[in-house]
């Protein structure tokens, strides 16, 4: 063999390792881009998302102060705007007014209460006093019967007496003009019929009297029971007109509802930002009137940025909660932000013409078979930590690498 056969041999052979080599780095190559792809996924279709929500007053009126811009940085607890205070504050006044006046009413009450409940304590009083009069005038009414006993048990003695000393009289009269007795005995026989006469009279009035009495006494006796229970009546009359605080105390639960709604519409006269936000679509001024739940304008959350990144379904199962990622912004290729998957998606809303529509009654499948299919591609939500505010908007395109275990 030649030497320029041999040169030409060797030639053939290093140019033969060299595309062995080639094809083999190119291997080497696409087995590490496939371990990368597959155990570290990245897309580029993603999008950075943040929470939202729409600012609406919760009191109406005109705004007399608006103190934030379109696009502008405000802190937790910065004014946004003022709506005229006055009419609330004029409503809150009255609610402390009709507050004050129903403890007036209460205090009032009360002092009525007590006078009433006094009247009460006379009332019984008075029955008291009238028993006691009741228990005199029954004693009294014995008492006169005992004074009519003995008056009548006085007539009767005198009535002996003076019935003996009148028979006495007629029976020696006749013996005078015999001169069996003498005038004397005669003379002391009629003086003697003569007084128990007179002693007679004496006792029948006293009788009468002691009846009289005994009369009188009944009738105060009657009269006593009648006050008695007038006494009764007019004590269970003041008992039901004692009133009862019961309606004004259940009242207070309502004044002070109204009290706090007056303030809680006062102090909604203020809106203040509830937390870190950027203000977005401001399109109203001041002097607006607002109403209640209409949408002045929006407030971004500038504390929590989300890449909202759709990742094809084989990917799925290198992505778990917790992973580290990469996110890189299309307006800012250069500059990593670190991030950590938050959750990944569970469900998408089917494709028609795959699986065709799902109603009521029967599936309505597709005919037709495509023999290409996509995979489809779930969203995957992943936190960006320490994002500044400054950098992030909502809808930017991202590029997210995840980092898998």
């Amino acid at each position: 063999m030649s030497e320029s056969d041999s040169a030409n041999l060797s030639h053939r052979l290093l140019e033969r390792w060299i595309s062995a080599g080639i094809v083999a780095a190119a291997i080497l190559l696409g087995l590490v881009v496939f371990w990368q792809v597959t155990h570290n996924p990245r897309t580029d279709d993603s999008e950075i998302w943040a929470n939202f929500i729409g600012i609406a007053p919760q009191v109406e009126g005109p705004i007399v102060t608006l103190a934030v811009h379109d696009n502008q940085y405000v802190k937790q607890g910065d004014l946004l705007f003022v709506i005229d205070p006055r009419p609330y504050e004029y409503a809150y006044q009255k609610a402390l007014s009709d507050q004050a006046t129903l403890e007036g009413q209460i205090v009032d009450e009360q002092r009525l209460i007590a006078s009433q409940v006094s009247g009460v304590s006379v009332a019984q009083a008075a029955i008291s006093t009238a028993k006691a009069n009741v228990e005199h005038w029954a004693a009294a009414v014995d008492q006169a019967r005992a004074d009519v006993a003995n008056a009548e048990q006085g007539v009767n003695r005198t009535k002996a007496e003076w019935t003996y000393a009148n028979d006495n009289l007629h029976r020696i009269e006749p013996l005078l003009t015999k001169q069996y007795v003498t005038v004397d005995q005669v003379d002391r026989a009629r003086t003697l019929e003569t007084a128990q006469a007179e002693a007679l009279k004496q006792a029948g009035s006293q009788l009468a009297l002691a009846k009289a009495g005994l009369t009188s006494t009944i009738a105060q006796y009657e009269q006593s029971k009648a006050a008695l229970e007038q006494s009764k009546a007019t004590h269970q009359q003041s008992i039901h007109a004692v009133t009862t605080l019961e309606p004004l105390i259940n009242a207070r639960g309502a004044r002070e509802a109204d009290v706090r709604n007056a303030r809680y519409n006062l102090n909604n006269c203020r809106v203040y930002a509830p937390f870190d936000a950027l203000v977005t679509n401001l399109i109203i001024s001041q002097g607006e009137y607002v109403h209640v739940g209409q949408q002045a304008f929006t407030l971004i959350d500038a504390r929590y940025w989300w890449a909202l990144s759709n990742f094809r379904e084989g990917q799925l199962r290198h992505i778990r909660p917790g992973m580290r990622a990469d996110v890189y912004l299309m307006s800012y290729p250069n500059h990593r932000f670190s991030g950590v998957v938050d959750s990944v998606g569970f469900g998408v809303t089917p494709d028609a013409d795959v699986i065709g529509r799902i109603e009521p009654g029967l599936p309505d499948v597709q005919r037709t078979l495509n023999w290409v299919h996509l995979a489809a591609r779930y969203p995957v939500r992943i936190r960006v930590e320490n994002p500044p505010p400054d950098l992030f908007r909502i809808g930017q395109t991202a590029v997210v690498t995840v980092h898998g275990h």
